[in-house]
């Protein structure tokens, strides 16, 4: 059997056709590593251009910008449901599509158009973190590895069988944008070494997901991401952690929004309120938690840049007994 990305895979790739749907950067990674292995990407499926930046102009997809610079068929329909959204598509032939954090869910027509059916790269090991943010909730629920599944798509939510799985510890100090790079680079290797396997005998043999150790990744909401100072101070520090970059830990000061992107847990007992500032000094500001004390290192007010927490509070002449949070 060949490894991922093995030099016989990436010889054999060049006689599948291959489709790829996927948006974020986590999917361009699988779907350049596929191009420089010598893949045959018939079709490039990805979300419509969306607005961005303090602008909000329009922004096309990581897969897109890489689909445009290799001259790819490129597909960006806003729903596949019903036959008539479906119906241009089925009429490429694919002996498989690759899907990677696409971001429309796949009717029946759609995952057994491929003669190989549809594979999904997931950032998790399945069972564990179903769903649309696996990378998020491992950091939040304090998980010590990550990794990357390949399954075969069926109707359920990622719960179709897995081909292999890959591990990856995650750090001490690890955000999701630092394990997404990660997970995007074995992901990328599994892929084109899969494929490679497909193409040279025929078959990818997968074993059904077991039930027991099943846990659901939902999707993360501002909502979520609004920090609760009556909680420990090590699940806030991983809070702020699973919210970089997307969509930053949030909290308010005197009514005033601010991010929090870079923070540390500490182990002393305050003894007032949650929220409540504590100290000031040239490594941060410390804030009470329900439990420990959270020191924010790096922060952002609404409409400024990152800066050091200290810098924060100099700004704005910070002393201890002002309080963050909402306070009705």
């Amino acid at each position: 059997m060949t490894t991922a990305g093995s030099p016989v895979g990436a010889r054999s790739l060049a006689h599948l056709r291959i489709g790829f749907a996927g948006t974020p950067p986590f999917a361009a990674a699988a779907l350049t590593a596929l191009l420089a292995a010598g893949a045959r990407v018939e079709l490039v499926l990805t979300q419509p251009d969306r607005p961005s930046g303090r602008g909000m102009t329009l922004t096309p997809s990581a897969v897109k910008a890489v689909a445009l610079e290799h001259g790819l068929r490129l597909a960006q329909p806003s729903s596949l449901k019903g036959e008539a959204a479906c119906a241009p598509l089925l009429a490429s032939t694919l002996d498989v599509l690759v899907v990677a954090a696409y971001g429309l869910i796949l009717p029946p027509a759609v995952l057994s158009w491929p003669r190989h059916g549809c594979l999904n790269i997931h950032a998790s090991l399945l069972p564990r973190w179903r769903g649309a943010a696996p990378i998020q909730r491992a950091i939040l629920a304090g998980d010590a590895t990550s990794g990357i599944t390949l399954m075969q798509m069926d109707a359920g939510l990622d719960t179709g069988p897995a081909i292999e799985s890959h591990a990856v510890p995650i750090g001490p100090r690890e955000t999701a944008g630092s394990l997404t790079a990660r997970l995007a680079d074995v992901g990328a290797a599994a892929i084109v070494g899969a494929l490679g396997r497909l193409a040279t005998t025929g078959t990818l043999p997968a074993t059904p997901q077991p039930d027991e150790g099943a846990t659901y990744a939902g999707k993360i909401t501002r909502a979520d991401a609004e920090i609760e100072w009556q909680r420990d101070a090590i699940d806030l520090d991983r809070a702020v952690r699973a919210f970089d970059p997307a969509p930053g830990a949030a909290s308010v000061l005197d009514g005033d929004p601010v991010k929090l992107w870079a923070a540390e847990p500490r182990p002393e007992t305050p003894g007032v309120a949650p929220g409540t500032i504590v100290a000031v000094g040239p490594s941060g500001i410390d804030v009470a938690c329900g439990r420990g004390v959270l020191r924010l290192v790096t922060v952002q007010p609404a409409g400024g840049k990152r800066m050091a927490g200290a810098a924060y509070a100099a700004g704005r002449a910070l002393t201890p007994g002002r309080r963050f949070g909402r306070h009705g």
